[in-house]
């Protein structure tokens, strides 16, 4: 690595940790360290939401999507800005209605702490395995630099120093500085990774000799710009129908539903500056989305057109490997400086994602099961220290996570995207019936979570349906049965 690349990323680590720290110095409680004492500003909680949903899978994968088809990804993109429109009108009221620590306290207030729990388990199991796939997305490009400066290491034992690497920074600035570290640190995060990747971009398109015009001339024709797919087919994915539907109801889940998320907006001032930045964020999302479809469109008609032969470093079994092909020509063909730069912005994408999914894991236990049974006696001192050592704890995790997934072959976004869908839909069922419904009581709510359960492995493993119905399906086989269990324990009372 150059020298210039190399002080850009330590400048970069050295100032998020130190930051980190710094911030670190006014946790006295864990109200400070979970949802920053309700004192943060509607647009640092925008920034915050858009860096974390983002992420290296954004980063990495999303041109990858473009270079091995079209636009058709931004109709997902479409059902998540309704799904925020849902969640800000029916769920965030409720977030609002006095003081909880995490999302799950709502289903323990209404059904009880079994459902509480158990909602609480589900997002912590979910949420760990996939973003150890997230840090294994970002190790690959970080091993791909290592492997371009004459590292001579195996290819698994780069990813899997790679994968160490970013998590010791992002617990280092996480553990001390808790919810207000991650936030701040995502807004300036953030900044750089679009920096990075405008940057990217520019330096691409100049190396195809007709510009933008040549991009448009040889991509069009092929149909790479295409948006909308009104097809009929629950078996595709990227359609209008499962894009909007799908995205609308995997966006109420993941918003309205996921601690990780949700969190952000406890940290809010006001029910208004939480709803403000819920909705922006779903706008910056979207625009970042047409940013990382057009690099891969762009990464496209360069290598298939002008530099074929470089394809043959990413090529595994015949098939090029869409998820490494933006790394590759970072560490190919950016200037000495830039290289750092786009480095950090992919680090500061994961960096982002991990930071916040420590916190809330860590907010989530001690929210949900360690307080409520052994919290009574325990001093604001020490419940700082038990939440700082299970950030620890949820660190440890997500890297065997991460060190597993280097044996998967199928595109990281799938993946991620696929799991959080797959459970999604029955902790949202959970929610519309405890939102919805005054009747259902605690046992018909589990029946239906476990009838949902039933159904979703049944068109996960019987059936080719898209991921992006997954939340729809579970959503509505949990509320249905759980509405009917509960006419049914009711009639046999009486």
């Amino acid at each position: 690595m150059h020298l210039a690349d190399l002080g850009i990323l330590i400048a970069y680590l050295a100032g998020v940790v130190g930051f980190g720290a710094f911030v670190g110095r006014s946790q006295r409680t864990i109200q400070d360290y979970f949802v920053s004492g309700h004192r943060l500003p509607s647009w640092a909680i925008l920034g915050s939401i858009v860096a974390t949903e983002t992420s290296t899978v954004t980063f990495i994968s999303i041109p990858g999507v473009a270079f091995a088809g079209n636009f058709t990804f931004l109709q997902l993109a479409l059902g998540y800005l309704l799904g925020r429109i849902a969640v800000s009108v029916i769920l965030l009221p409720r977030f609002f209605r006095g003081e909880i620590l995490t999302v799950y306290a709502l289903l323990g207030d209404r059904f009880g702490g079994f459902t509480r729990r158990f909602a609480s388990a589900v997002f912590l199991a979910t949420r760990n395995l996939a973003d150890g796939f997230r840090l294994f997305a970002t190790a690959l490009a970080l091993a791909a630099l290592l492997a371009s400066s004459g590292w001579t290491l195996d290819p698994n034992a780069l990813l899997v120093m790679s994968i160490l690497l970013i998590s010791v920074l992002t617990v280092a600035y996480t553990y001390a500085g808790g919810m207000t570290a991650v936030v701040w640190t995502d807004v300036a995060q953030l900044s750089v990774y679009l920096i990075g990747a405008a940057a990217a971009a520019f330096v691409l398109l100049d190396l195809i000799p007709g510009g933008w015009s040549e991009v448009v001339a040889t991509a069009a024709p092929l149909g790479k710009f295409q948006v909308f797919d009104f097809t009929w087919d629950v078996t595709r994915s990227y359609t209008f129908w499962s894009g909007v539907i799908g995205g609308l109801f995997l966006t109420a889940a993941t918003h309205g539903t996921d601690q990780m998320i949700v969190q952000r907006y406890l940290c809010a001032r006001s029910i208004a500056g939480a709803r403000a930045a819920l909705l922006w964020s779903g706008v910056v999302v979207f625009l970042q989305f047409a940013l990382f479809l057009a690099i891969g469109t762009m990464l496209y008609v360069y290598y298939t057109s002008h530099a074929p032969q470089e394809l043959a470093a990413i090529t595994i079994d015949g098939q090029v490997a869409t998820d490494r092909i933006f790394p590759q020509f970072i560490v190919a063909h950016l200037p000495v400086g830039l290289v750092g730069l786009v480095i950090a912005a992919i680090l500061a994408a994961a960096m982002s994602t991990l930071s916040s999914s420590l916190n809330s894991s860590a907010a989530a236990v001690m929210g949900d099961f360690y307080l409520p049974r052994r919290g009574n006696g325990l001093s604001p001192s020490q419940q700082l220290t038990r939440s700082r050592l299970l950030t620890l704890l949820f660190a440890a995790i997500q890297v065997s996570a991460a060190i597993a997934a280097i044996a998967l072959s199928r595109r990281v976004v799938d993946e991620v995207l696929g799991l959080a869908a797959f459970t999604g839909g029955l902790i949202l069922g959970l929610f519309l019936l405890g939102t919805l419904t005054t009747h259902v009581r605690e046992r018909g709510a589990l029946a239906g979570v476990a009838a949902g359960t039933i159904v979703m492995l049944a068109v996960k493993l019987g059936t080719a349906v898209s991921w992006q119905w997954y939340v729809l399906i579970g959503a509505a086989v949990t509320t249905t049965f759980g509405v009917i269990a509960s006419r049914r324990v009711d009639a046999q009372a009486d």
